[in-house]
C-alpha cells in the first residue's frame, strides 16, 4: 500500500475495485441531508406484488405503502459486520426471496414430506395434471388462461391452482431459500433452489417438483418465531414478507454462526463522508452517535445495540467499519462541528505539501520546479506565505489547484479562473489584499497578475474628501511570471 501513495493510477484502480466489492462507500454531506437517507428511513413501495407473496393484494387496484428503507450509513455496516473475508464461512445471500413450502400435512403425510427431504426436492399438488414447464407458463395470465380452459372456467386469479403454481413454477427461481413448514408456528428445513419446475407424469403424488440443496434439517422441527414474527398460512407455496424476515436469527439456527458480529477475519470497511461540517451533525447521526465510539462496536467490551426507529430492527455498528470524514480547513465558520462527535473522531490536518505536488508532477514526467519555465512549488508556497500573513493559515491554497497543469497555459488558467476569484471572496472584494497576495501591492507597471488605474475625482472633489486615492483594479490579459520564473 506504501507504493501506491506515489502512484495515483495505481491508487485510483485499487479504490475502484474496492468501491465496486462495496468495501468502500461514499456520501456527500450538505444541508438538507437527513438521518432517513444516511441510517435509514421510510420509502412508498407500490402496493400488490406478484401473486403467492405474503404482501400480494386481494385483487382490488394498487396502491401504495411505506416500507423500511436502508440508508448508505445502514447498508456499509451490515456489509462490514457480513463480511466473512478470507475465511471459509457459509453465509445465506439475504438478497435473496424465501419461500414457504409446505410438503404435506403433519402427521397424516408424512411419507411425502419425507420423501422431498430425503430425496431434495420440493413438489406440490396444486396445478392438477397440466404440465407448466412451457416458457409462457412464466406469465401468471398464461397459468389462468389454460387453467381455465383445461380446468375451471369459472376460476378466479385468487385460486390456488392459479396462485399457488405460479408461486411455485415462475415466482420461486433458482438460488432463492424455502423453509419447509411444519405447521404454522414450526419448520423442519431449510433448502436453497438448484433446479427449475418439472412435471413428473409417474409420480404418484405431487407431479410438479424442483430439486433443492438442503442447508439444515431437523425432523423434530424449530419455531417459526426465532426467524419470522407472523404465522404461516395454510397456503402450500408463497413468499415470506422480506421485512419480517430475521436473517441473523435464522443464521443462527441453521448454521449455528453468531451472525450479529463480524468474524474474526472480516476484511475492513470504510466510509468517506466528503463535506461532514456541512449537514445537522446531531439530526443525521441520531441515536447512532453513541455507538461510534470504539468500545460500544459489536464484539467489543462495551457493545450497545439500539433499535431503528423506522423498521424496528435491531442495529449496532461492527468493529470492522472505518469512517472518514472530510473536510476544508476554510469551512470552519459553516458550521461547528458537534462537539459528540468531534470527541469520536481524531482529526489529522492536510496542509498545502509542495512535496506532493513535486511527486504528482513527476509521475506524468512533469518538473513542478520548471514547468514552461515557471516555478511552481514557488508560485504557491509564496502565495500562501502571504494569505497566511494576510488572512490566517487555514485559507491557503491547496496544491490541488496546480497539480493537472502540464503546460504555462494551464497554469494561467488556474490562476485566472479558481485563484485570482477565491482571492477575492476571502477578502471579500478588498482588491489591495489580493493584489498584496499576488505580489502587485504597488499596482504599478510590471506588475504579475494585477493592473491598477488611478480613478479621477469628480469634479469638486478632492482625493482626500473621500478617503484617498481610488482605483480601479483589473486582471492582466496577460500575466508576468517574471517572479516565479524556474
Amino acid at each position: 500500500m506504501a507504493a501506491l501513495e506515489h502512484d495515483r493510477d495505481a491508487l485510483m484502480t485499487e479504490y475502484r475495485h474496492l468501491v465496486a466489492d462495496e468495501q468502500i462507500a461514499f456520501v456527500t454531506f450538505h444541508q438538507s441531508f437527513s438521518y432517513e437517507e444516511f441510517v435509514g428511513g421510510l420509502r412508498p413501495v407500490t402496493e400488490g406484488g406478484d401473486a403467492g407473496d405474503e404482501k400480494a393484494g386481494a385483487g382490488g387496484p394498487s396502491g401504495f405503502r411505506l416500507r423500511p428503507q436502508p440508508g448508505v450509513f445502514k447498508r456499509i455496516s451490515e456489509k462490514a459486520r457480513l463480511d466473512s473475508g478470507n475465511t471459509p464461512t457459509i453465509r445465506l445471500d439475504r438478497s435473496k426471496a424465501v419461500y414457504k413450502i409446505a410438503l404435506g400435512r403433519r402427521r397424516t403425510e408424512e411419507d411425502q414430506i419425507r420423501e422431498g427431504l430425503d430425496k431434495s426436492l420440493i413438489h406440490i399438488g396444486w396445478g392438477g395434471d397440466i404440465d407448466w414447464s412451457a416458457e409462457r407458463f412464466d406469465d401468471f395470465e398464461e397459468i389462468r388462461k389454460e387453467w381455465k380452459a383445461k380446468k375451471d372456467p369459472d376460476a378466479g386469479g385468487k385460486d390456488p391452482n392459479i396462485e399457488i403454481t405460479y408461486a411455485f413454477r415462475s415466482g420461486l427461481q433458482v438460488g432463492d431459500y424455502v423453509v419447509i413448514s411444519d405447521g404454522r408456528d414450526s419448520f423442519r428445513a431449510l433448502g436453497q433452489v438448484t433446479g427449475e419446475y418439472e412435471f413428473d407424469a409417474g409420480a404418484t403424488f405431487h407431479p410438479h417438483r424442483r430439486r433443492v440443496q438442503w442447508i439444515w434439517r431437523d425432523d423434530s422441527g424449530t419455531d417459526r418465531a426465532s426467524f419470522y414474527a407472523k404465522n404461516f398460512r395454510r397456503q402450500s407455496a408463497y413468499r415470506l414478507d422480506p421485512d419480517l424476515i430475521d436473517w441473523d436469527a435464522l443464521e443462527t439456527t441453521v448454521i449455528g454462526l453468531d451472525a450479529g458480529r463480524p468474524v474474526a477475519g472480516a476484511r475492513p470497511h470504510v466510509l468517506i463522508i466528503d463535506e461532514i461540517n456541512r449537514a445537522n451533525i446531531s439530526k443525521v447521526f441520531g441515536e447512532l452517535i453513541t455507538l461510534l465510539e470504539v468500545d460500544k462496536r459489536l464484539g467489543c467490551q462495551n457493545e450497545i445495540k439500539v433499535r431503528l426507529p423506522y423498521s424496528g430492527a435491531s442495529f449496532g455498528v461492527p468493529s470492522n467499519l472505518h469512517i472518514i470524514g472530510t473536510m476544508n480547513t476554510a469551512d470552519r465558520s459553516i458550521a461547528l462541528l458537534d462537539t459528540a462527535l468531534r470527541r469520536r473522531f481524531t482529526f489529522r490536518e492536510l496542509m498545502p505539501d509542495i512535496s506532493v505536488l513535486r511527486n504528482t508532477m513527476a509521475t506524468r514526467a512533469l518538473n513542478a520546479e520548471n514547468l514552461d519555465g515557471i516555478n511552481l512549488c514557488k508560485l504557491l508556497s509564496t502565495i500562501n506565505e502571504r494569505i497566511e500573513y494576510l488572512f490566517d493559515r487555514e485559507h491557503q491554497i491547496g496544491h490541488a489547484y496546480f497539480t493537472e497543469c502540464g503546460s504555462r497555459a494551464d497554469v494561467d488558467d488556474v490562476m485566472r479562473h479558481k485563484i485570482i476569484p477565491l482571492l477575492t471572496e476571502y477578502f471579500y472584494e478588498d482588491w489591495s489584499k489580493v493584489a498584496a497576495v499576488l505580489g502587485d501591492g504597488g499596482g504599478t507597471a510590471n506588475t504579475n497578475f494585477l493592473e491598477a488605474k488611478r480613478l479621477s475625482p469628480p469634479a469638486g472633489l478632492a482625493d482626500d474628501e473621500l478617503g484617498g486615492e481610488k482605483l480601479r483594479w483589473s486582471v492582466k490579459a496577460k500575466f508576468n511570471f517574471a517572479e516565479f520564473e524556474a
